[in-house]
């Protein structure tokens, strides 16, 4: 166990660091930084020194990246941060992923509009990633109702996996150079094909190294009342890949909801994954109750673990 554990958390009002010892008994706060400022997305980079990173997002005087290399006593910006082209037409509204890559330095950012940004010097400088963010499909994706977001990537060695609300799945095998749409079994309550080949509304995508190839997906389900075009599409939000994303499974039996944002896996144990179930129409939590599922075998049952949270 580390001797030491530290948070990044980004809010509405800046990026706040939580510090503890190892028996995490108790916490210290520093923060805000870059106040007054929502932060989409913060990185703990491990890599050589850690290095933490926020995004600091400002409707008025634009977005930038903020770096902390003393474990979040202080931040500074980045010389510059992603930025569209002049003759591109399309302007930042967010930053939604910071991801690291492959060697000390190397930076993957994911932002509003659907769009990926890389940088190899520490986020001095940023380089639109043609790939993706002029993939044939790109014009064609429809923002969901938190905006037309790049907010998940999950590196596997030369692989890449892309979450895109409303976009869904986007799989790289050469290491981001090309992508493709990977959404076989991936499922879309809000269009006339119950499963197309793009336009799906992925929520969160998530693994874990000692499991290669399985990755888990929160996909924005709870259609399973619908009544309109295409009918029905029940158990479509939580799923499971076994083949590196190239095809997905429902895992949603035995949850109250298959309607959700986040998913995560245990860092420890690539069979323990949680979600936050919510009902689709209103988001909030079945029976106003906010409580969290864990299944301990890949999503094949969920147990509710309600302990320590507010009965209503």
């Amino acid at each position: 166990m580390p001797e030491r554990v530290v948070l990044t958390i980004g809010t509405k009002k800046g990026v706040f660091v939580a510090e503890a010892p190892k028996t995490r008994k108790g916490f210290t706060l520093r923060g805000p930084f870059g106040p007054g400022v929502g932060v989409y997305a913060t990185l703990i980079d491990t890599r050589g020194k850690p290095r933490l990173y926020a995004s600091s997002c400002n409707p008025f005087f634009g977005m930038k990246v903020l770096v902390s290399n003393d474990l979040g006593k202080s931040f500074k910006e980045t010389k510059s941060a992603p930025a569209f082209p002049k003759e591109d037409g399309r302007a930042l509204v967010n930053i939604w992923s910071l991801e690291a890559g492959g060697d000390t330095k190397d930076l993957w950012c994911g932002v509003e509009p659907a769009s990926l940004f890389r940088s190899v010097d520490g986020g001095d400088s940023w380089e639109m990633v043609q790939g993706i963010s002029n993939h044939e499909h790109a014009r064609k994706w429809q923002p969901g109702n938190g905006g037309l977001c790049l907010h998940t990537i999950v590196r596997d060695g030369n692989r890449m996996h892309l979450g895109i609300s409303t976009g869904g799945h986007y799989l790289s095998e050469d290491g981001g150079r090309t992508f493709k749409a990977s959404n076989k079994g991936i499922g879309a309550g809000f269009a006339p094909d119950p499963y197309p080949e793009f336009g799906q509304c992925v929520h969160k995508i998530a693994g874990h190294p000692d499991a290669p190839g399985r990755l888990y997906i929160q996909n924005h389900g709870g259609w399973a009342d619908w009544t309109g075009p295409g009918g029905p599409r029940p158990d479509i939000g939580v799923l499971r890949s076994d083949d590196h994303g190239r095809s997905w499974r429902t895992i949603s039996k035995g949850l109250p909801s298959d309607f959700g944002f986040p998913i995560v896996v245990h860092p420890h144990d690539a069979d323990t994954v949680y979600v936050m179930p919510h009902e689709p129409a209103t988001r909030t939590c079945p029976g106003g109750s906010p409580t969290v599922w864990r299944s301990e075998d890949g999503g094949d049952s969920w147990r509710r673990l309600a302990k320590g949270l507010p009965k209503k």
